[in-house]
């Protein structure tokens, strides 16, 4: 029949398997009201099949779509059994072992041709019968075959409930979405009009109701994280192994994209909160939200010559993002906790998705260690202002703080990107001044995960400030990257004003911050002196002198916005923290040097106005012996209450605000896509992103090298993100 050969088996159900899935690749056509498609649905298989046997079936199966058009008929039956399955709420099992075969033999077979496209991939899928064919009557709506199986397909998720009848299906489901998706590997890194993406564009195209269910379902599953029912975790079709501790899946080229341990489905890693379905919901959330569609709008004018018609038709297109109802149904996400008449009352664009934002609220803070959840958490509070309001109001903001904190710490460990998004996070936050007041009202007993010194009793406020400047200095050394830089000063920046009773060692780290940037900007300042003397007509040199001079301004910024910072809390909150003022008393020496700078004068100015009225204080104060520590403090807070700023000269409060980029497509979708696969697909046919693996860092709190550095992007792509200041 032109299957794949067969491999002797033991028994009459893998026998008759073999059969059905050789006919099922071979070259004979069934029409779609044959039997054999019921006994090829309704069979349990059990098949133990190699990788590259899988890969031939495949590979046959792709050669005789054409005159068979199989695809196109598993693909309809899988709409009629989701269909029916959906009118029976999802409690028929055998409707359900139905769906479940169709789905996965749809998903191993596209899989592989995604992977294979060569051409235009919509005509290889031939998603069309043959015209002696009709798709059948109780299959109502729209007849293009990818918008009818996409709409059953969303609305099983979007409508049946997870039970441990239904849990697997729902899983291979969306498998089978994740898969449908993976078209845009094969475009570039920004989206085109020429680009297709057939799946996705026939989900982008579903009703808004539906849009919202399934936004809903997803959320769903990431906050209630499901596990699988042991007893149904035996289904399978083929596998490359006789592993019994694997979930039988595909591993080779039409593998499925998540080939995950039956341990690791049921947790027994002792992470209870990790779920499968909670992941995959959670990346085809992200990849739904961050996908953009470019379309051409035709602005030609129409009293051309005939000869320059055809030019001036190409040069009056204009393209597009066509909106995205999923990235709409989040934004317009409402708490569940709020009087349905309040949120009714209010006129809202697109589906409107009520769910739990306190359960939401406490899952992120119990997953932010995955990257996914980081860009969830981003989406939220850049995109629902409804739910950025809930998380500045929460009482308990280290429940988010106290883990984007410690990853930030171990940013070694981290990818780039993962710490970058972070930033912004915080960057968000900070534009707050209730979240900037909170956060040093909130008392931490103790920090365990910080190595360097023992933290008790130290405010949420002043750890975030230890490690925002901790991440500058390992920025400094080793990523070297100008805006994650500048993304760290911002975020101090916003909080400035509003610090109180900054520790101790935050206020240490803060002057040895200035101490820090100042000594690699003398450093700077003294090579391009010295090459600009003895380069002199020289090209090359004229041309690292130059570089020297653009770097010499980036250090030069960052000194101003630290001095900045410095200043805005002398000047609004000095007597909150004599611990500021003691730190600067002690290193009074490191602000010297650029008292006479043209760009720092006026804020070194304040400072030492600062300086002499405390080191005047202390003239004054007989004292018994030699100062300590604990008295020379008591003097700061005992003149801290006659402190009034006079002679102060008042500078406007320096403010950041965090804005997209016009096209923020082109690194988010690459990103949303790189945390999906972990590997996954077939590499080569990638090309919305580059492989390469970041390079494994070691983390040193004050070490940065000296000399001229490559100030480069965390990720090319990430320029996209800027900040307004």
């Amino acid at each position: 029949m032109g299957g794949v050969p067969s491999t002797p088996l033991s028994s009459q159900t893998q026998d008759t398997a073999e059969y059905l899935i050789g006919t099922f690749v071979g070259e004979k056509s069934f029409p779609l009201g044959s039997d054999f498609w019921q006994k090829l649905l309704e069979l349990p298989f059990s098949l133990s099949w190699p990788s590259d046997r899988v890969e031939d079936a495949c590979e046959l199966f792709a050669k005789n779509n054409y005159y068979t058009r199989h695809l196109t008929k598993i693909l309809i039956h899988l709409a009629l059994c989701l269909q029916e399955s959906i009118s029976n709420s999802g409690s028929s099992a055998s409707l359900n072992v139905k769906s479940l075969n169709a789905v996965y033999l749809s998903r191993v077979f596209l899989k592989y041709w995604i992977e294979h496209a060569k051409n235009e991939m919509t005509e290889e899928l031939y998603l069309s019968l043959d015209e002696n064919e009709a798709i059948p009557n109780k299959l109502s709506g729209d007849y293009k075959i990818e918008n009818l199986v996409m709409r059953n397909v969303l609305s099983f998720i979007g409508t049946i409930a997870i039970s441990p009848g239904t849990y697997v299906l729902h899983h291979e489901l969306l498998d089978f979405l994740l898969v449908t998706m993976s078209t845009q590997l094969l475009a570039g890194p920004s989206p085109g009009p020429e680009d297709v993406n057939p799946f996705i564009d026939a989900i982008m195209g579903q009703d808004p109701s539906l849009v919202g269910q399934v936004v809903h379902t997803l959320l769903n599953n990431y906050m209630l994280r499901p596990h699988i029912p042991l007893n149904n975790a035996t289904h399978s079709v083929f596998t490359g192994g006789s592993d019994q501790g694997v979930l039988q899946r595909v591993s080779s080229a039409a593998a499925n994209l998540m080939l995950l341990p039956l341990t690791y489905l049921v947790s027994s890693s002792g992470d209870g909160s990790r779920s499968s379905l909670a992941d995959i919901s959670l990346h085809l959330l992200l990849i739904l939200i961050h996908y953009r569609k470019r379309v051409v709008a035709d602005d030609s004018l129409t009293d051309r010559s005939e000869d320059n018609a055809s030019l001036d038709h190409m040069s009056k297109q204009i393209t597009y993002f066509s909106e995205n109802p999923f990235c709409k149904a989040l934004e317009n996400a409402r708490d569940i906790e709020f009087d349905r008449t309040d949120i009714e009352g209010n006129a809202h664009n697109g589906p409107l998705v009520r769910l739990s934002f306190a359960s939401l609220f406490d899952t992120l803070g119990m997953c932010l260690s995955d990257e996914a959840s980081v860009l969830l958490l981003y989406s939220l509070i850049h995109g629902n202002s409804d739910f950025l309001e809930y998380v500045l109001v929460r009482t308990d903001l280290d429940t988010l703080m106290m883990p984007i904190l410690e990853t930030l710490y171990n940013a070694s460990k981290r990818t780039p990107n993962h710490i970058y998004m972070l930033l912004i996070i915080l960057l968000i936050l900070s534009q707050d001044s209730s979240f900037n007041a909170s956060i040093h009202k909130l008392i931490l007993p103790t920090v365990p995960w910080y190595q360097e010194r023992r933290l008790h009793q130290t405010s949420l406020g002043s750890l975030v400030v230890v490690i925002l400047i901790r991440t500058v200095k390992y920025n400094l050394s080793k990523l070297r990257d100008v805006y994650l830089h500048t993304n760290c000063l911002a975020t101090l920046a916003n909080m400035a004003p509003h610090v109180h009773r900054l520790s101790a060692y935050a206020s240490q780290r803060l002057v040895s911050l200035f101490d820090m940037l100042s000594r690699k900007y003398t450093k700077l300042s003294q090579m391009r002196d010295e090459k600009f003397s003895t380069g002199k007509g020289n090209v090359i040199e004229d041309s690292i002198t130059d570089d020297m001079s653009a770097e010499l301004n980036i250090y030069t910024d960052f000194l101003r916005i630290v001095l900045e910072i410095i200043n805005a809390i002398l000047t609004y909150a000095l007597p909150r923290n004599p611990e500021v003022v003691y730190a600067i008393m002690h290193r009074q020496e490191v602000f010297l040097p650029f008292r006479k700078h043209p760009r720092f004068d006026e804020l070194i100015d304040n400072i030492y106005t600062v300086l002499d009225f405390f080191n005047s204080r202390m003239d004054a104060h007989s004292m018994d012996g030699e100062w300590s520590v604990e008295k020379v403090l008591q003097v700061i807070i005992t003149n801290c209450r006659s402190w009034r700023g006079d002679g102060m000269k008042m500078f406007t409060q320096l403010r950041f605000t965090y804005e997209q980029e016009s096209h923020p497509e082109e690194f988010f979708i690459p990103y949303v896509w790189q945390l999906a696969l972990s590997g996954c697909f077939n590499p080569n046919m990638i090309n919305l992103f580059p492989l390469d693996h970041p390079a494994e860092n070691n983390d040193e709190e004050d070490g940065f090298e000296a000399g001229t550095e490559q100030h480069q992007s965390v990720d090319p792509s990430v320029r996209g993100i800027y900040l307004d200041p």
